[in-house]
């Protein structure tokens, strides 16, 4: 018998609101990057696009 589950959805990709990475860890670095974690929906990526996230998210914010 094939015991196998059936493949897990990933929550980044159900129809809710993208996430706003509130919690992060840093998981690499090299010469002259860090890369983090979002500890809600897992994506990867380098430290200074969460920044520019940030600043982007607050530009928005302060507009209307």
């Amino acid at each position: 018998m094939n015991s196998s589950k059936p493949p897990q959805i990933p929550a980044s990709s159900n129809n809710t609101a993208p996430c706003k990475h509130p919690r992060v860890r840093i998981v690499a670095r090299e010469e002259d990057a860090e890369f983090v974690e979002c500890i809600e929906c897992g994506e990867v990526f380098e430290a200074s696009e969460f920044k520019d996230m940030n600043i982007e998210e607050n530009k928005l914010s302060s507009e209307f």
